[in-house]
């Protein structure tokens, strides 16, 4: 439990995301909106959900770690989100009777996951 406790302390911000991709991915319905019709709208909240919650992670990582652990980084921010966009398709397709899992939305949110790491990456090397 202390494990846990100083984890949300010293990433408040990525478990929020993690949180709020939680609940948006399992809630039962969406109200419609004018974004209904824009095409693929859909894989593009998937890739801006996954890569704002990995470069989240990041900045987070670099603002209470001096020397990066890449071993953690890669587990959390790569590894982690990438599991956690293919358990959320599971559990939607197969929990859930309002919702889908699509192979598109996991693919979304890998490619958002690579994109948010890639920045954070950046961002590291803009630190320096």
């Amino acid at each position: 439990m202390h494990f846990f406790i100083q984890f949300v302390r010293k990433y408040p911000f990525s478990v929020f995301c993690i949180v709020l991709i939680w609940v948006l991915s399992l809630t039962p319905f969406f109200p419609e909106t004018p974004l209904d019709d824009v095409q693929f709208i859909d894989k593009w909240t998937h890739f801006v959900m996954y890569g704002g919650t990995c470069s989240v992670i990041w900045f987070e990582y670099l603002r209470h770690h001096k020397v990066i652990e890449w071993r953690k980084v890669v587990l959390l921010a790569v590894v982690g989100m990438i599991l956690l966009g293919g358990l959320m398709e599971l559990l939607q397709a197969y929990c859930t009777t309002t919702r889908s899992g699509e192979w598109l939305d996991f693919w979304a949110d890998s490619l958002g996951v690579l994109l948010g790491n890639a920045l954070g990456f950046l961002l590291h090397l803009l630190k320096k």
